[in-house]
């Protein structure tokens, strides 16, 4: 405890001298550059040096960079950063402007220096949560926290803690009037006492945060917390009754001042990835992408694309663009197959596709093993219609009839180009159910991180050929 209380006392000290490196990594990172493009030094270049130390002071304390990162994705730590840089920048940029001297520096020294610092930034804060996470799972740099609700939504809390050892936060105990004090929930955690004993409890521990983890209907006794602990040193957080909520890919936002929660919720980061990485596979495949239309186009002379409705984001329509991989009239040839063949109809009604399906041509088969055919959803993808990772794009008639209850969080975003299930079984799989527990489990466990995982794992599963028909 004594070393805790010690971290404690060096925590404001250590949090505004990596405010003041930080500035001056930028100043250093300008100095770098200016040696490693052999441009002299120049007054002007420490007239930049100097103000953009300043700029960077007022900016990062402005947007919040050193408040207390435990627990919060890292992504989220580098979008701040890159807004705090992006205010330097746009200042900086518009003093060239205005007092037209962008002359006197070099246009590399200046490019490299703005691209190259918030990263070197981010790097810098990366190690510092890396060491911290080191420390803390070992049992140092801990900040002791109550939780006040030992329902089920205190003991979800307690166990998402006790998921994430590297933001250091060790649970003391629950507060809780319908609980017998000195039992232990979860075989771990104590409770400390009934609700109107935790002002004592504060006062006598050292205690760094309070979650209150109570229904809303409890108003009372959350207004009761608030008046009564606000000042006795720890910081409350207010766990919302809505958890129930996370399973429908919910995210909390404001209307104004006031707050909503958002059922269809935007990622950004995932927005940009899709226009980056379409724009990017778009040009480098249009040689292939023009290959490719002129042996669809000789083999019967029909169309080359075949647009097919699907459900998107809110339940919405849409036009979900291929290479057409089958013969011209498919849709009327399918109705004939599936009246005179009870097998086809089978397994059609089961899966919504047809393993040895007659109606597909040679390059279409080509095309198929290879998820060629899949090129001109790119296009749906810049136009926000789809995303590159996602659930599989489905029709209506698939989300009444399988999805069901799931229906609504399949909703909540895009669907996908490649997903969980095209780096899986693909279309080997026979019963349709695994299909919506892919869907779901991509949908519950969303992430940048995942997405990558899936796009690289994809690339492999396109050359096999596995499962595609």
């Amino acid at each position: 405890m004594a070393l805790e209380l010690h971290f404690r006392e060096k925590s404001s000290s250590l949090i505004n001298l990596l405010h003041i490196l930080d500035c001056l990594l930028v100043v250093a990172m300008l100095w770098l550059s200016v040696k490693i493009h052999k441009v002299p030094w120049s007054e002007f270049y420490s007239s930049l040096a100097v103000g953009s130390f300043i700029l960077c002071f007022l900016s990062f304390y402005s947007v919040k960079l050193y408040r207390p990162w435990r627990g919060i994705r890292l992504y989220r730590e580098l979008l701040v950063i890159l807004k705090a840089w992006m205010i330097c920048a746009s200042i900086i940029l518009s003093i060239f402007f205005l007092f037209k001297i962008s002359d006197q520096y070099s246009r590399l020294v200046i490019t490299s220096w703005l691209v190259a610092s918030p990263f070197t930034i981010f790097l810098i804060h990366l190690m510092m949560r890396k060491i911290l996470g080191f420390l803390r799972k070992r049992g140092k740099n801990l900040r002791f926290a109550v939780i006040v609700g030992a329902g089920d939504l205190g003991l979800r809390l307690v166990r998402h803690i006790r998921a994430i050892p590297w933001a250091g936060i060790k649970v003391m105990g629950f507060f809780d009037d319908k609980k017998t004090s000195g039992g232990l929930l979860n075989g771990h955690h104590p409770v400390l006492g009934t609700i109107a004993q935790l002002p004592a409890y504060l006062k006598n521990n050292n205690i760094d945060y309070v979650y209150i983890a109570l229904p809303l209907r409890a108003e009372s006794k959350i207004v009761s917390i608030l008046n009564e602990c606000r000042a006795l040193g720890a910081q409350i957080f207010m766990v919302p009754d809505l958890f129930v909520f996370d399973i429908f890919n919910a995210e909390f936002q404001t209307l104004g001042n006031m707050p909503v929660i958002n059922f269809n919720p935007d990622y950004p980061w995932k927005r940009y990835f899709d226009i980056v990485f379409s724009l990017a596979v778009i040009i480098l495949s249009l040689p292939l992408t023009l290959i490719v239309t002129l042996l669809i186009k000789l083999e019967d002379w029909g169309p080359v694309f075949y647009g097919a409705k699907r459900i998107t984001i809110a339940g919405k329509e849409f036009k979900c663009w291929k290479f057409r991989t089958m013969v011209v009239d498919a849709d009327k040839k399918l109705a004939q197959i599936l009246n005179t063949d009870p097998e086809a109809r089978r397994e059609w009604d089961s899966i919504f596709k047809l393993k040895n399906d007659p109606r597909i041509t040679k390059i279409g088969k080509i095309l198929r093993n290879f998820s060629l055919d899949e090129l001109p959803q790119f296009i749906n993808v810049l136009k926000g219609d789809m995303s590159i990772v996602g659930a599989r794009p489905v029709v209506y008639s698939e989300l009444c009839q399988h999805y069901k209850e799931n229906a609504g969080l399949y909703c909540s975003i895009k669907p996908g180009i490649t997903g969980p299930w095209q780096i899986g079984p693909r279309n080997d799989m026979d019963d349709y159910t695994q299909r919506v527990e892919l869907d779901m489990w991509y949908l519950q466990n969303l992430s940048f991180w995942l997405d990558l995982k899936i796009i690289c794992r994809t690339v492999t599963v396109l050359f096999s050929g596995k499962g595609a028909y």
